[in-house]
Order: structure tokens, then sequence, then C-alpha cells
């Protein structure tokens, strides 16, 4: 049965990350891409024209979804500390989910020196930076947190979490318990912008 464009597309995005995650960029291929997801070399050809627009799909896929997520939570009424925990929080289950997302991005963007990747990237990641930058002068403008705190640092500190997150995925092959991974990292940034 044949299946309708954007499910295939879908697929071909998932099977792309899957193959990043367990073989490395450097072994994605079209034919592997194919096995993965039992189709032709061909037929993907017919749902992207090149190897370089699946990646730029899975960026925009990143933009839609994920950024505009975490913009809806840091602009929510929450109070600023559940909002930081919900934003920590979507993060790491957006990877863990995604798994090879964040390899992806890095590595494509600078093994191949794609500028529009660079900057789709440049924008995801700062985008996340302003969005707790924002959350954390709300927690400080509602006295809840110390207005010493350098916010820029704060954002790249948090921006770090995530990584050191992927890290350790990458390092135990995707088997790594977070259950508690989120309540843990809000403990200690709370307790550094706590006055």
């Amino acid at each position: 049965m044949r299946q309708p464009t954007e499910v295939r597309q879908e697929q071909i995005k998932q099977a792309v990350l899957g193959i990043i995650y367990t073989d490395g960029l450097k072994n994605l291929s079209t034919r592997m891409l194919a096995q993965r997801i039992g189709m032709s070399e061909g037929a993907i050809f017919r749902h992207f024209p090149t190897k370089q627009s699946i990646i730029h799909s899975i960026i925009t896929d990143v933009q839609r979804d994920f950024i505009e997520h975490l913009r809806k939570i840091a602009t929510s009424n929450e109070l600023p500390q559940k909002r930081l925990e919900h934003l920590l929080c979507f993060t790491v289950k957006y990877l863990t989910d995604n798994k090879g997302i964040t390899l992806l991005l890095f590595s494509e963007a600078s093994h191949n020196n794609d500028e529009e990747l660079k900057q789709a990237l440049m924008q995801i990641f700062n985008t996340q930076k302003k969005m707790v930058s924002k959350v954390v002068l709300d927690g400080i403008a509602e006295g809840i947190w110390d207005e010493n705190i350098p916010v820029e640092n704060v954002a790249m500190l948090y921006m770090g979490i995530p990584v050191s997150l992927n890290v350790e995925l990458i390092l135990n092959k995707g088997v790594l318990d977070t259950s508690n991974f989120c309540s843990r990292m809000m403990f200690l940034i709370n307790k550094m912008l706590t006055r």
C-alpha cells in the first residue's frame, strides 16, 4: 500500500536521525536510508530532491515543533520557576525522543560548512537563550531570584545542560535513566538563582 507523501517524508526524516544517531553522519547514505525504511533510493528522491533537503526539512521541524513549544512555555502565565522547569523538561524530552537531532545540527553545519544551516542553528540556539533569559528576568522582576545574577551567564549555563545530556546519551548508546534528570538540574538552577 502506498503511503501519503507526508507520512513517507516523516519516515525518511526519522530514519535519517536514527542512522545519524547509531552510525554517525559520515555513514548516512541514501542506500542505507533506503534499506532502513524499505524503499528504493529513487523513491526517496521523489520525496526530497537531495540529501541536504532532508536535513533542511528536519531543521524546519525543529524550529516549528521544538522552538515554538518553548516559546509558548516561556510566555505563559505560570510562575517563573515552573516555566523554567517546563522549558528544561520539554527540552530533555524532545532530545531523548529525537535522538540524533543534536548530532545532526552540529555536525552537519560544521562538517559541510553550510552557511544556511549554520544560520538556522544559530537562530535556534539564540532563541533558546533569549527564552531562558526572559524567564530568569521575570523571576528577578518578581523578587523570586537574585537581581545580581548575570542573566546571560545563567542562560549559557542552562544551554550546557542539554549538551551534557546528549553526550551521556551517546556514550551510553541511548540507554539513560532521565526520570529525575529534570528535577536534579532544576534543584541546582534554583539554588543558584535564589537570593
